[in-house]
């Protein structure tokens, strides 16, 4: 393993100051490759969150940020050049301490989502339809004009999580500060630098006024629920398991609060009986599912193969999941890391034994390599002859895990994609792209990739069916859930 030295940000922002926690508390920042502590972070306390959530309000109540589009857009791209000048540094951050191996920061762990994630909304202030004319109405016998508008929701409550704390941050960051709102960010605590990293940044490199965005980490969960609660909170947006959206959603019903969830996901990806599965079922497959060592919500799970065809597929996949580099997160050879921590990995192991009983087949992998002392790693893992309704081709396993479904024709196919109480995301592979799209349209999930296509970007929309969510961050579906309408009418 390479040694590495991190720093972090271990400070608040609270109101404009960079400071500890009221109480003095830290807790440790684990780099999940080594199981060595990088450093500390502030611990939050109720007392903290309590102070940043009074200042987002009154920030957004007493300045005039959620008015002044110039300013607004002026910050964003100061808070995006500062993020570029910090790119190395932020890029080493993120293989500290989520882990992440070094070829994925040039995808969508970092790269990808620092190019367009504020500067797409920033864009977007001068271009959107803030107020539109709908034509005289005669209401009541009286001819009147009338008017819509779109105005900022209020005070965000941002919930991040710790799979791709960076990418998440910047996107929920920059649509909600694009539309007028200001936003108090709660980082998971096993990733805390990323979002004290904003923090400092913010403070110390644009003009954004003190309150409009606070940073409280903190070890302990319940400090995130205070957002939930507090009705000074008009918003939530949270991106992390069902399990806790739920939560979200019973806690926040007595105050009636705003949400955009973007919740697991159990994605299959169907390859139809007329796919060139040498070229599809090659090194691709295990990189897309043991990437970041499958810690993803979108990541495809589960693999539909025509029952004509499976046994060529499975052999297939299993080559390819043979070839696939892993360990070390820093050297550029590995596509798969650690997993987030002890406590992610022997659940990981769990559901493994799981499908095993179940009558599950396991192909390969299924356990922690004899080759890595340390860490938290899982092997990657295939399985065959799995049954929809075991509890591996249903929950989600976040985990470096394929489970292998045989189906009978393109409607048994649909019959079994869609048999999942998620719906997030998946994928179609035909020799005929229109036989792929009319697969794809019956798909219930909200993100579909078609023969390989990607449709990810900031101006893409992404969120899920059933329960994997409720809204759609990015693109104008996503910018326009951080907006209220007010329609006005007056006499023509």
């Amino acid at each position: 393993m390479t040694a590495t030295t991190q720093t972090g940000e271990r400070r608040l922002l609270v109101d404009g100051e960079l400071r500890d926690s009221e109480a003095g508390a830290t807790f440790d920042n684990i780099n999940p490759a080594t199981e060595e502590v990088l450093g500390v972070v502030a611990d939050g306390t109720a007392a903290d969150m309590d102070a940043a959530i009074a200042s987002s309000r009154r920030a957004f109540d007493e300045t005039d940020w959620s008015t002044n589009h110039a300013f607004r857009a002026r910050c964003l791209q100061q808070l995006h050049d500062a993020l570029v000048a910090e790119q190395e540094e932020i890029r080493a951050e993120l293989i500290a301490e989520v882990g992440t191996p070094l070829l994925i920061t040039f995808g969508p762990q970092l790269d990808a989502p620092l190019a367009d994630g504020l500067l797409w909304p920033m864009e977007r202030i001068a271009s959107y339809p803030w107020e539109r004319d709908i034509p005289n109405g005669t209401a009541f016998g009286m001819n009147s004009w009338r008017k819509v508008a779109k105005e900022p929701v209020g005070v965000v409550g941002a919930i991040t999580p710790w799979n791709y704390p960076f990418e998440i941050t910047i996107n929920k960051l920059g649509q909600a500060l694009a539309t007028g709102n200001t936003v108090v960010l709660k980082p998971a605590p096993d990733t805390p630098w990323t979002g004290t990293r904003f923090g400092r940044v913010i403070a110390e490199k644009t003009d954004i006024p003190a309150g409009v965005v606070n940073v409280v980490t903190s070890s302990d969960h319940m400090i995130g629920e205070q957002l939930v609660t507090d009705p000074r909170v008009d918003l939530i947006s949270f991106t992390g398991s069902t399990d806790v959206g739920r939560r979200i959603m019973a806690k926040g019903g007595p105050t009636l609060k705003r949400l955009f969830l973007e919740l697991g996901g159990k994605s299959a990806q169907i390859y139809l009986d007329d796919t060139n599965f040498e070229e599809a079922l090659g090194t691709m497959v295990a990189l897309t599912v043991c990437s970041h060592a499958g810690q993803g919500c979108a990541m495809p799970t589960r693999m539909l193969l025509p029952r004509s065809r499976y046994d060529e597929g499975v052999e297939l996949v299993a080559k390819s999941f043979e070839g696939i580099g892993y360990g070390d997160p820093t050297d550029a050879n590995n596509f798969m890391g650690p997993l987030i921590s002890a406590k992610q990995r022997d659940r990981v192991l769990a559901l493994i034994e799981t499908g095993k009983s179940e009558g599950a087949r396991l192909v390969l992998g299924g356990g922690r390599p004899a080759h890595l002392e340390k860490g938290f790693y899982v092997e990657p893992t295939l399985f065959a002859d799995v049954d929809n309704s075991m509890t591996i081709a249903q929950k989600e396993i976040f985990g470096p895990v394929l489970v292998v479904i045989p189906f009978e024709d393109d409607d048994d196919a649909v019959r079994i994609a869609n048999d999942s109480e998620y719906g997030l995301s998946g994928m179609v592979t035909s020799g005929d792209e229109g036989r792929a799209m009319a697969v794809a349209r019956r798909i219930r999930a909200g993100t579909m990739g078609v023969n390989g296509g990607i449709w990810y970007g900031a101006d893409a929309p992404f969120g899920g069916y059933k329960a994997s969510g409720v809204g759609r961050q990015n693109g104008d579906e996503g910018f326009e859930q951080y907006l209220e309408t007010k329609t006005y009418g007056g006499p023509a």
